[in-house]
């Protein structure tokens, strides 16, 4: 999400910003249209909260290093696995246009990169423009691994909004004493829910909020009367977070890389959530310091200017969230425009929530009642193969992979947000919906009650849909790849199914995308050479 901060001409003052999740990225483009990058799989100590661990990283950086092209370019990047963690890496919002191999989540369109191996990520950025992010896409490693994807416009296309003073990274993201991945371990292990994270951090520093992180502490120098463009990502595991910066308003300018009508506001929700009800959730705020500079004031003497701190809203504040969400609308303009489908092919109507599977025979487990968490659309809790539906596709060998039934309705229907079921078994498979090229899609996703109302952020892999959550909008509705189905409420979408190939959708709080909550579109090739998936690269890993 990209905001626009002008910055006060008045007397030098210290401000306090905090938030809960959010990501961003500056930097100027280098020349040229095809762009080469090394992302080496390494271990590094880090500290954070006087606490030294080795943590999985993309060049020793935490985070990870930024990612600039413009728009139009074609991107190499070669991933080496120096650790012994499996990886994939996937390119949060890049539509991949006939190169869905370079998609990156395992399992789906790729086998993981293992020990020693390695994998060029071959793809062009198609009409985007934006703040994006990288980020591993396999178990919890995302929680290092990590980094800005900056897409800047064509040489000589101006941004649609004054041109900033300067671009500024801004990176939400969470840091854990322990290791992330037996966190999750423990937890599928248990049935119940995970530990929450130690804090969480600002292009990867937790703040002088935290215990032992005075000095750990993102500060932004800002010059009085110039326009700064923040541009805001959410690389947090499973929090939803507010931000906002003291005494300042801020233009929401750009989400998910598509230019939105500009509109002002004192504090934003990166993805559209709500409430956690259920497990346990990280209540605590990360600090940063927005610091004017002044050649009238010394370092001794800004030490002792007032510190004014920003009011965030209460987590569970839905009014909120809702008001914020139905202020984005996109661009629609000549330059700009808003495709959205006019006429619907197919109507999906899927549930999501949360659920329970048994536990098994002589374990004590930690969910509900004795259960273990699950989670599901339409009651399916999607069973990850051990061999890459993409591959599994392509060559016509989807026998004993994926069975492509999954239910477009729900398989029972009961009232969803008030007295839940007697029975929360969720149901499991490898379930795909196949749709031909070009159908247009309309979907409504409805949160359910079962084990309590849960908002969640709906990330959909290979498109951008238009959203409207109360009524259809069809003139200029906003354009994302990543929706927050809001808690007890319901959220509609339409998109054109005009990239071929296997696309993942899942819940982007990774708890509940470990627990179930995911499942996948096949799109049938086209007539056309353009209409078709490209065939997979000769150094496409192997499971």
């Amino acid at each position: 999400m990209g905001v626009s901060l002008l910055s006060s001409p008045a007397f030098p003052r210290i401000f306090i910003f905090s938030f809960i999740t959010l990501y961003l990225i500056p930097e100027l483009a280098l020349a040229g249209i095809t762009r080469h990058y090394k992302f080496d799989i390494k271990l590094q100590n880090v500290t954070r909260l006087c606490h030294t661990k080795s943590i999985v990283t993309v060049n020793g950086q935490f985070p990870g290093p930024h990612i600039v092209a413009r728009e139009g370019d074609h991107l190499l990047i070669k991933v080496v696995n120096h650790v012994q963690n499996n990886i994939s890496i996937h390119w949060h919002g890049i539509r991949q246009l006939q190169t869905g191999w370079a998609d990156g989540p395992a399992y789906v369109t790729q086998c993981p990169i293992q020990t020693s191996q390695s994998y060029v990520y071959n793809f062009t950025i198609v009409g985007q423009r934006g703040t994006l992010f990288w980020h591993a896409h396999i178990s919890w490693l995302r929680a290092t691994v990590y980094g800005p994807l900056i897409i800047l416009p064509k040489r000589g296309v101006p941004y649609p909004f004054a041109k900033p003073y300067e671009e500024v990274p801004i990176i939400f993201g969470e840091w854990w004493n322990v290791d992330p991945e037996s966190v999750i371990s423990q937890a599928l292990q248990t049935g119940g829910g995970p530990n929450v994270s130690d804090a969480f951090t600002i292009n990867g520093l937790p703040g002088p909020l935290y215990n032992c992180s005075a000095k750990d502490t993102f500060k932004l120098k800002v010059k009085p009367g110039k326009t700064y463009l923040l541009r805001l990502i959410n690389a947090a595991l499973n929090d939803e977070l507010f931000f906002s910066i003291a005494n300042h308003s801020l233009t929401v300018v750009e989400a998910d890389a598509v230019y939105v009508k500009p509109f002002e506001t004192n504090t934003l929700l990166v993805t559209p959530g709500q409430t956690t009800n259920v497990g346990t959730f990280d209540n605590s705020t990360v600090a940063g310091i927005l610091e004017y500079e002044s050649p009238l004031h010394s370092a001794a003497s800004i030490r002792n200017l007032p510190l004014f701190k920003p009011s965030l809203p209460p987590l569970n504040d839905t009014s909120f969230a809702t008001n914020f969400t139905n202020k984005l609308r996109s661009l629609a303009s000549a330059q700009f425009p808003a495709n959205v489908p006019q006429k619907v092919d197919r109507h999906l109507f899927f549930t999501i929530g949360l659920g329970t599977s048994p536990c098994q025979q002589n374990q004590t487990c930690q969910g509900p009642n004795g259960t273990m968490f699950a989670a599901s659309i339409n009651n399916v809790s999607f069973v990850q193969s051990t061999t890459a539906l993409l591959q599994a596709h392509f060559f016509g060998q989807s026998n004993g992979v994926y069975t492509p039934d999954f239910p477009i309705t729900p398989i029972f229907r009961f009232n969803y947000t008030n007295n839940p079921p007697n029975n929360t078994m969720v149901s499991n498979g490898t379930k795909l919906v196949v749709l031909p090229f070009n159908t247009s899609v309309e979907l409504v996703m409805q949160d359910t009650s079962i084990l309590g109302a849960e908002s969640h952020p709906l990330h959909l892999h290979g498109f951008n849909f238009f959203v409207d959550p109360s009524k259809f909008n069809l003139v200029d509705p906003i354009e994302r790849n990543t929706v927050g189905v809001p808690s007890g409420g319901w959220v509609a979408i339409r998109f054109q199914a005009d990239n071929p190939g296997v696309w993942f959708m899942h819940c982007h709080l990774e708890i509940h995308t470990s627990w179930g909550l995911k499942m996948a579109w096949v799109v049938l090739d086209g007539k056309l050479p353009n209409q078709k998936l490209l065939p997979p690269p000769a150094d496409l890993p192997k499971c």
